[in-house]
């Protein structure tokens, strides 16, 4: 059989590179942090400048830097095979980290390092790379497009130019710019917090984003006293170790409204709920059931941490952009059971904070009765939402309306509900907005009922579920008002 060189067309392969993975600007950097990381930086200093609507992003560390071989090698289309055994702490695997990630924001990427206080540069241009043609940096170029932030010493600095796709072909406003600066420094905080919070036997990396320093974001919010972590499983495939530890965040009426908005993110506890994949402890991906559950209430507050090494990439079906996943199906039995287990104690703490009708000293939702071994079930007429709704205008309408409810229990199937799945029984407020809104159309009429005495109303609301139940985020709520 006869052989022929058949090379890709240089210009339509690295246009092809843009679209290689989903990346968005937080992933892209976060391809290029774990270079650095790789290099041993201890700093990492980003800089994105909006330049009057033609952006310009540097990314500079101080480590160990690189020969002019060994940037030629980095500057290659698929550098290393992702076959090849590589360190426990490296975060690459395909080679194109670096070139995909940049393209994908920009058209053209440059890149100078320094080592042992020699400088090289090199640049890819794709409106200038027919023939696989690359630039080679001169002294003087180095020395004019270098920041004063590159370390003397070792470092690299990464420069993307011609940001057509960042900048959205020109289209971008400023503000628009700068959400999306903040947003992916926000990102980073929780990709990298493991870093920034420092490690076992090796120094914090810091990260800082147009001059602001990144605190980290960890996502069980550890620090917490009232988050429940679980004991550490290890789970087997071959001789490679899986990590596996779950934990159960506390409820939103213990946590302060800063806590609890970022904990829950742009897309609530609700999405945010699941998996959380570590790979050499950068987080590849989160909030996913991986099909083994289903998303919903009382499970909003389960988030299991999921370590794996570089060494099982294969097996995880990891992609270019390290932004998704595939669980292998060896862990998916014992990973469902841990799932169902702590789905039920995460119910728990829901159920926890549901209204009681037992307690003397508090003002129940509900009333209880027996009567010739029968138990029914009122609404509590002396509660005083209910009270001063049935001292409205509408009386005789609100009056029906609780009679309607109470008469239409469904009783039978909230016992066989009670029986058969009683973890999944949940009708406590959801959140801290469902508890706002409650708070919001409450507080007015209960000052009213109490002739505007403040103190009087508070002690009221101590004493009245779901307000009592709730207290840290109520007494949080009254201070924001200024009522306490």
């Amino acid at each position: 059989m006869q052989s022929i060189q058949n090379p890709p067309d240089a210009s339509s392969l690295m246009t092809s590179a843009r679209s290689f993975g989903n990346y968005d600007l937080a992933g892209a950097l976060a391809d290029l942090i774990d270079n650095s990381i790789k290099a041993k930086a201890r700093n990492i200093w980003i800089r994105c400048d909006f330049n009057e609507g033609d952006p310009t992003v540097s990314i500079v560390d101080d480590g160990n830097g690189m020969s002019g071989d060994e940037l030629i090698l980095a500057m290659r289309p698929a550098s290393t095979n992702p076959t090849t055994e590589r360190s426990p702490d490296d975060l690459g695997r395909f080679g194109w980290g670096m070139k995909s990630a940049s393209f994908s924001q920009c058209r053209r990427l440059t890149v100078i390092s320094r080592q042992k206080k020699h400088a090289h540069g090199a640049q890819w241009d794709l409106d200038c790379i027919d023939g696989w043609e690359m630039g080679l940096l001169s002294p003087a170029d180095i020395e004019e497009v270098a920041s004063r932030q590159l370390p003397a010493k070792s470092g690299t600095e990464v420069i993307w130019s011609k940001c057509d796709r960042l900048s959205e072909s020109g289209s971008l406003t400023t503000i628009a710019f700068n959400d999306q600066i903040a947003h992916a420094a926000e990102r980073l905080s929780l990709i990298f917090h493991r870093f920034l919070e420092g490690r076992p036997g090796k120094a914090k990396l810091q990260i800082s984003v147009n001059d602001r320093l990144l605190e980290p974001f960890d996502p069980f919010h550890t620090s917490h006293n009232a988050t429940i972590p679980r004991e550490v499983e290890t789970l087997h495939i071959g001789h490679h170790h899986v990590h596996i530890r779950p934990y159960i965040l506390p409820h939103f009426s213990k946590l302060g409204e800063f806590e609890h908005e970022r904990l829950g993110g742009e897309d609530g506890f609700l999405r945010n709920q699941g998996f959380y994949v570590y790979r050499n402890d950068r987080l590849i991906i989160h909030g996913t059931w991986f099909r083994l559950a289903k998303f919903g209430e009382l499970s909003q507050l389960v988030r299991i941490a999921v370590e794996i090494p570089n060494s099982i990439d294969d097996i995880w079906k990891i992609t270019v952009d390290k932004s998704d996943v595939q669980l292998p199906t060896v862990l998916r039995n014992r990973l469902k059971q841990i799932v169902d287990k702590l789905k039920r104690q995460s119910s728990k703490v829901y159920r926890s904070k549901g209204g009681k009708i037992s307690d003397p000293h508090k003002v129940a939702v509900w009333s209880r009765y027996t009567r010739n071994n029968e138990i029914s079930y009122s609404v509590n007429r002396d509660h005083p939402i209910i009270a001063r709704l049935l001292s409205s205008e509408d009386a005789v309408l609100a009056k029906a309306a609780l009679q309607l409810i109470e008469s239409n229990f469904p009783v039978s199937a909230f016992v066989e509900d009670a029986t058969m799945r009683s973890d999944s029984i949940g009708q406590t407020p959801a959140s801290r907005s469902d508890m706002k809104r409650l708070l919001d159309a409450a507080t007015p009429e209960m000052l009213l009922d109490c002739d505007g005495d403040m103190p009087e109303m508070i002690r009221k609301l101590k004493r009245t579920e779901p307000f009592s139940a709730n207290w840290p985020m109520v007494e949080e709520y009254l201070s924001q008002k200024g009522w306490c």
